[in-house]
């Protein structure tokens, strides 16, 4: 420990951790990627990781920020040597709510249903919602740019962010937690920040935008023939219902299967031949005015797609619990994959207009390369984000991670070719790292890299994610 001794006089030897007590931090969520730490640093304020990243600086030791580490793309997993790691869970304070000016300053260690909580106990939203609420953190949202099922309406986490606090790369701390909606004073740090996946700082806190909570709100479980329905039927609810759509969720009917093998206690709701649907819809509506008027437009919307047969069964949530069971189906997938067995992911952006003929065509590719893969595609229809999974089906997860490289570049290709893109809310990590060298714009990887010289000239916040270097 006598390597340690400047970070044991920061932050006290109970929070440098070594040995054993390391591993549960040095292993990703999804089991894909284990690293090695010098030791698990746990600051208690923004002063301490200061101090540690002046520590690193000067001994040329990298940083790992870590938070929930619920992340997929191994961005909080050490990849190369030496580095600690920086776990940001004892910065977990809320330190203020303005309700008058609908803003939160919460940190970085803070668990997103916290940050949700304490919103709802002062009659607020907190719009941010993710599968792996209960256990991500503020910090880690930030640094992905984190989506979710509510992008539709009020965007991602950096649109829901007015401020932050930022520890530099020489140790500095950037104290930017403004609660103005308006600033136009020069370059935005603040978003620069935003999903750098602690590449250039560690976001320490942050001044998050508020909501007036919703009077009403309707739940939908739809059934649909195809991807095209889906499509359609969402252009005729944004019609209906404005900004009062929260959100369109797309599940295919594996996934629902695969929720329902995994956890009995969870059913398809569907109870006829509508359960054999090959595509399914989750929408949320959310009314400022009455319960009543929710349901109208709700019921307007919905008779209108079942009319023009858009829509062939479709179960309205009766109440919250009922609300909360079809959110559960569809929160219940990721960890129904992974029960299953382990697949190669893909979290893509498509243009919504062109999500359709990018299924069918890059399922087809796929099938004639390896026949009898399984397509696991889920997500947030909306905003054009689909979680495009491809499971080892007749394959044991050995074989399929033998041609894992091909399924990659089949899909990313065709992104390509639909002018998509290869991350839409997980981020690049260690992931995608090299595959972002093929498919970003050679002008903006050229700047990216350029930036990450310029703020982090030592090269040791989080080295060996999202770029090459």
């Amino acid at each position: 420990m006598t390597e340690l001794r400047g970070l044991i006089d920061i932050v006290g030897a109970e929070q440098v951790l070594t040995g054993e007590t390391t591993k549960p931090y040095l292993t990703d969520w999804r089991g894909r990627y284990t690293g090695e730490a010098l030791a698990v640093v746990r600051p208690g304020d923004t002063e301490q990781v200061a101090a540690v990243v002046r520590w690193c600086a000067a001994n040329q030791v990298g940083i790992v920020p870590q938070g929930g580490n619920t992340g997929l793309c191994g961005g909080a997993t050490p990849s190369v040597q030496p580095v600690i790691l920086l776990s940001l869970q004892r910065l977990n304070k809320v330190r203020s709510v303005d309700t008058e000016n609908d803003t939160i300053v919460v940190e970085a260690g803070c668990i997103l249903q916290q940050v949700q909580e304490t919103a709802a106990e002062h009659n607020r939203l907190f719009p941010l919602s993710l599968a792996a609420e209960g256990s991500c953190t503020i910090g880690g949202n930030l640094a992905t740019n984190a989506g979710g099922t509510q992008v539709l309406r009020y965007g991602n986490t950096r649109d829901l962010t007015l401020g932050i606090e930022v520890v530099t790369a020489d140790g500095q701390i950037m104290h930017g937690l403004r609660a103005l909606r308006k600033d136009n004073t020069g370059y935005d740090l603040r978003n620069l920040m935003i999903g750098s996946e602690g590449t250039l700082g560690v976001i320490t806190a942050a001044t998050l935008k508020l909501y007036p909570r919703p009077v009403a709100q309707y739940t939908a479980l739809l059934a649909l023939d195809s991807l095209e329905s889906a499509v359609n039927l969402l252009n005729i609810a944004r019609q209906g219902f404005d900004a009062g759509l929260t959100g369109f969720e797309i599940i295919s009917r594996i996934c629902l299967e695969a929720v329902v093998e995994c956890f009995p206690q969870q059913r398809l709701p569907f109870q006829n031949e509508s359960a054999q649907a090959p595509w399914f819809a989750l929408l949320e509506l959310s009314d400022s005015e009455s319960e009543e008027h929710a349901r109208q437009r709700l019921e307007q919307v919905l008779g209108q797609a079942l009319e023009d047969e858009m829509v062939s069964d479709a179960i309205i949530a009766e109440n919250t619990t009922q609300s909360a069971e079809l959110w559960h189906l569809r929160e219940s997938i990721p960890l129904a994959e992974k029960a299953i067995g382990k697949n190669v992911k893909h979290d893509i952006g498509v243009p919504v207009s062109k999500i359709a003929q990018f299924v069918a065509e890059t399922n087809a590719l796929l099938q004639d390369a390896f026949p009898g893969v399984e397509h696991i595609v889920f997500g947030h229809l909306g905003d054009g984000n689909l979680h495009y999974n491809v499971a080892h089906g007749r394959y044991t997860e050995e074989e399929l991670f033998s041609f894992e490289s091909d399924i990659y570049k089949i899909v990313f290709d065709q992104l390509h070719k639909y002018q998509g893109t290869i991350s839409a809310e997980h981020g690049i990590g260690q992931l995608k790292r090299d595959w972002l060298e093929t498919y970003k714009d050679p002008v903006e990887l050229a700047l990216m890299h350029q930036v990450k010289k310029a703020l982090d000239p030592l090269g040791i916040m989080n080295p060996g994610k999202l770029l090459v270097q």
